[in-house]
C-alpha cells in the first residue's frame, strides 16, 4: 500500500497528467482553427486574383452580419464581418442566384443560421429557399434535395441526415451542374465541393476532457444523441468514447438515439433518469437532447451537469440559469455567412477547400461573466 506522501505525488502526478491532457486537446483545436484560417486566407488571395485567379471588376465584398450572438462570450455584436471574400452574386446570363439551404429538421438552431445566411445574402442579392423536414427524416430531405434539384438552383448547402443515403443525391446534382457544399455534418464518400464545419471527434474528445475536468476523472454519465446515421453525432460520440476510456474512469451508463423527435428526447431522457437516478452527468449531442434537458432541469431542479455542443440564445440562457454547466461551440455564427460566401464561389468556378474548418470553444458562465465584465 502507499503511504500518505506517495499517494500525495500520485494524486498530483495524475492531476499533471490530465492537465498536459487536456493541453494537448487545445493545442490540436487551435492548430486546426489556424489551419481554417489559412485556407480561408489563401481562398480570399485565390478570388481577388493575386495568385492569377478571377476577379470580378467591380471588385469583391465583405458579407455583414448583424445582432448575432458571439459563442465566445455570448455578447450581442453589432457587427461580424465574415471572413470569406464573396464574388460578384450573378450568374453568367446576368441573372441572381437562388441557393438552396436544407437542414435535417426545424429548430431553432437552424433557423439563427438561416438569419445570418439572409443578412449575408442580402447585399449579394442572392435568394434563398431553406427547406427542413419537421422532424428528422431522411426520405423527406432527399425528396427535398430533388426538388432543388428539378427546380435548378445554382447551389445547394445539405446539413445530411443520413450521409450513405444522401451520398447519390448529392452526387446528381453535382452531374447536373449545381454546386453543393456540406455543413455541420458531412457527407466525406459523396461528390460534395466542401465541408464547413468543425472536426466532429474532435468535438468529442474536447467534451470529454471537460467532463474529466468536472468529475475529476470519476462519475457515471448519460448521453442522448439524435439521427442514429448523421455523420456529426456519430463523430462526436465517438471521440467522447475514445478520451473517457482511455484517459479517465467515467462510464457512460446510456446512450439514447431520439432519431430527430423532439418527443422523444424528452421521454428518453426522463426514463434514463428513472432508471440511472445517480448520474453524475448529462451530455446532449444534438440540439433536441438540449432543449429536453432545459425543459426536464427546470421541471425538476437538478444540479446536476449538463453539457452539449453548439451555441444560440436558448443555451446561453440555460447556462446563466443553471441548466446547462457548458457547451463546446463550433463558432455556429459563422456559418451562415460561410455557406452564402462558399456558394458564391462555386457558382463562379472558383475551387473550394475540401474543409472549411470553423473551430471551437467552450462557453461556461465563467466565459459569460468574463465577457460581461469586459463589454
Amino acid at each position: 500500500m502507499l503511504n500518505a506522501n506517495e499517494g500525495q505525488r500520485a494524486v498530483a502526478v495524475e492531476h499533471r497528467r490530465r492537465r498536459q491532457r487536456r493541453g494537448v486537446l487545445d493545442r490540436l483545436a487551435l492548430r486546426r482553427s489556424l489551419h481554417g484560417l489559412l485556407a480561408v486566407m489563401l481562398v480570399m488571395l485565390f478570388t481577388t486574383g493575386c495568385w492569377g485567379g478571377h476577379s470580378d471588376e467591380d471588385g469583391s465584398d465583405m458579407a455583414t452580419i448583424s445582432g448575432l450572438t458571439d459563442p465566445i462570450g455570448g455578447v450581442s455584436t453589432k457587427e461580424v464581418k465574415a471572413n470569406v471574400v464573396q464574388d460578384k452574386a450573378v450568374s453568367h446570363n446576368g441573372r441572381t442566384l437562388t441557393f438552396g439551404i436544407l437542414y435535417p429538421f426545424a429548430h431553432m438552431f437552424y433557423e439563427t443560421i438561416t438569419e445570418q445566411a439572409k443578412a449575408a445574402a442580402g447585399p449579394q442579392q442572392v435568394s434563398l429557399l431553406v427547406q427542413a423536414p419537421d422532424e428528422a427524416n431522411a426520405e423527406q430531405q432527399i425528396r427535398m434535395m430533388e426538388n432543388m434539384i428539378n427546380r435548378h438552383v445554382d447551389g445547394i448547402a445539405v446539413d445530411p441526415i443520413d450521409a450513405t443515403a444522401m451520398q447519390p443525391v448529392i452526387d446528381k446534382a453535382i452531374a447536373a451542374g449545381i454546386p453543393v457544399i456540406c455543413f455541420e455534418s458531412d457527407a466525406p464518400g459523396s461528390q460534395r465541393l466542401s465541408f464547413i464545419g468543425a472536426d466532429n471527434r474532435l468535438a468529442g474528445q474536447r467534451m470529454g476532457g471537460l467532463l474529466d475536468g468536472l468529475l475529476g476523472g470519476r462519475g457515471m454519465i448519460l448521453v442522448e444523441t439524435g439521427a442514429s446515421h448523421m455523420d456529426s453525432l456519430n463523430k462526436r460520440l465517438e471521440g467522447l468514447r475514445y478520451y473517457l476510456e482511455t484517459y479517465t474512469e467515467i462510464q457512460i451508463l446510456d446512450v439514447r438515439y431520439n432519431e430527430g423527435s423532439e418527443a422523444t428526447a424528452q421521454t428518453d431522457l426522463e426514463q434514463m433518469i428513472d432508471d440511472h437516478p445517480h448520474f453524475d452527468a448529462f451530455i446532449a449531442l444534438d440540439p433536441l437532447s438540449v432543449s429536453a434537458a432545459v425543459l426536464v432541469w427546470k421541471a425538476m431542479g437538478l444540479n446536476r451537469h449538463a453539457l452539449t455542443f453548439g451555441m444560440m440564445p436558448e443555451i446561453e440562457d440555460a447556462i446563466r440559469n443553471g441548466q446547462l454547466t457548458a457547451t463546446v461551440s463550433q463558432y455556429e455564427q459563422e456559418w451562415g455567412a460561410q455557406i452564402v460566401s462558399r456558394l458564391i464561389q462555386a457558382a463562379g468556378g472558383h475551387k473550394l477547400p475540401a474543409f472549411s474548418d470553423t473551430g471551437m470553444t467552450d462557453v461556461t458562465m465563467e466565459t459569460l461573466s468574463r465577457a460581461a465584465a469586459e463589454k
